[in-house]
């Protein structure tokens, strides 16, 4: 056992999973191990010396403090869960246990906290559970801002609502988030996609059959309508529905009855309807493609959810959203995005909004090893549309680089060549990628000047 003795206690704290931080009498933090480090994004030398709230600014602080606790009765406070906020506003969700430290004479000189990120904990139970409320639903667009401050209001009317948006842009998020701040959320939210089925089969699953109804039914089924009861039903590309269903949808929201398929009796059901499209309805209505009915029963309360392109400043905010999503769930430690990589997804004009953003940083985690996601970690017409963007930029900088000078085009091709070179350490073909040439074009452009267009 000889070897411990040239093991640091500071050793043994850095290789442990979980973070570590002790503080003094006046809360000084006084160790911050490398785990704490990589829970908090807080570099070990900015928290060392700082009062322990503010680094950690967690929902105990203000007076519920584990440790404050656990100093006063002088014993350990185990399992807390709380929050505490990352210096990128983001919330993470851990679990806590603190304990008075003593010197060699039992005297209490401080405390330790040792403490364990459940964020990929809570995101399985997040997706076992669909409990997603407003605080899930991530913007900085003041217009999608002002959306989500009416929702516990539109949550709590129990009226029906009319989502529409783009696909892509979160349309069942919110209707699960006003299901879970209704007064519906301990009963089902149930979720249908009308233009997923084919006419016939959408009305059995919409509103069950019984036994003999047809060939295949040999017994009684419930549709989406009884199993919702009491809860929210969730008609998704409501647009899509077959005129002739509309009219049955109709009438389970006037008189909150539904007739099964083979039943001669209807059925009542409690049921709050959210429905969803990503079509003008107005215009269907106008074309007699949906029933205007419907849809002014439908039109209660109307959200118009903006796409990712409208709101540019989201994209960050959501790629570190994925990033830490993706982290969590496959165990890798991607730090964030490169900034190459981050100008091209804001410029992108994401036609697949919300959903193809999480994608392509799903795509990026695949081919990504560690560190930032850089251009060959992206798809390849994201890459495309990165080496003609960083082209230009470099082209433009070269520009004013050499004014005054000569200014020769093959100069400005061969100074943006040889930074691409130098930004992956001289790897050719990384740099062929980021630029969106051939190995011998890229060859020809540092020797000639040639232009990349002519291969």
């Amino acid at each position: 056992m000889n070897f411990l003795r040239d093991i640091s206690c500071e050793h043994i704290m850095d290789s442990l999973a979980d973070g570590v931080f002790t503080v003094d009498l006046d809360w000084n933090i006084t160790f911050f191990n490398r785990a704490a480090s990589a829970i908090t994004k807080v570099p070990r030398e900015e928290a060392l010396g700082r009062k322990c709230w503010e680094v950690f600014r967690s929902s105990i602080c203000d007076g519920a403090c584990a440790l404050k606790a656990a100093l006063k009765a002088g014993e350990s406070r185990s399992n807390r869960s709380l929050f505490f906020l990352r210096p990128d506003g983001a919330k993470v969700p851990i679990s806590i246990s603190a304990a008075p430290l003593r010197d060699r004479r039992g005297k209490i000189v401080g405390g330790v906290e040792t403490f364990r990120d459940l964020s990929a904990l809570r995101l399985m139970q997040k997706q076992l559970d669909g409990l997603y409320r407003v605080e899930d639903i991530l913007s900085k667009s003041e217009a999608f801002q002002r959306t989500l401050g009416i929702l516990p209001q539109i949550a709590a009317s129990g009226s029906t609502v009319l989502i529409l948006g783009e696909s892509g842009t979160g349309k069942e998020l919110v209707a699960r988030a006003i299901h879970n701040l209704s007064a519906r959320a301990a009963k089902p939210f149930v979720a249908v996609n009308c233009g997923a089925l084919p006419e016939n089969l959408l009305e059995s699953e919409l509103f069950g059959h019984k036994a003999g109804a047809f060939t295949d039914a040999k017994k009684d089924k419930p549709g989406r309508f009884q199993s919702a009861d009491g809860g929210t039903l969730f008609l998704d590309e409501i647009g899509d529905m077959p005129l002739a269903l509309q009219v049955k949808i109709l009438r389970a929201l006037q008189e909150k009855v539904i007739e099964p398929l083979g039943s001669v009796a209807g059925v009542r059901v409690d049921v709050r309807i959210i429905a969803a499209t990503n079509r003008d309805l107005e215009d269907m209505v106008a074309r007699q493609l949906f029933r205007s009915d419907l849809f002014y029963r439908l039109n209660v309360v109307r959200l118009a959810l903006p796409p990712l392109r409208q709101r540019p400043e989201d994209v960050p905010l959501l790629a570190r959203h994925f990033i830490a999503r993706q982290n969590a769930l496959t165990g890798k430690e991607i730090s964030g995005l490169a900034p190459e990589v981050l100008q091209v997804l804001i410029r992108h004009d994401f036609p697949g909004n919300v959903r193809e953003l999480e994608n392509i940083i799903e795509y990026a985690f695949i081919l990504c090893p560690g560190g930032l996601i850089r251009s060959e970690h992206l798809p390849e017409n994201l890459t495309e549309s990165l080496a003609a963007g960083l082209a230009d930029s470099l082209a433009a900088g070269s520009s004013r680089a050499l004014s005054g000078s000569s200014g020769r085009m093959e100069d400005i091709k061969r100074h943006a060549a040889r930074q691409a070179l130098e930004r992956h350490g001289g790897r050719v073909m990384a740099a062929c990628r980021e630029l969106g040439v051939s190995k011998d074009t890229l060859r020809r452009i540092l020797s000639k000047g040639t232009d990349p267009s002519d291969d």
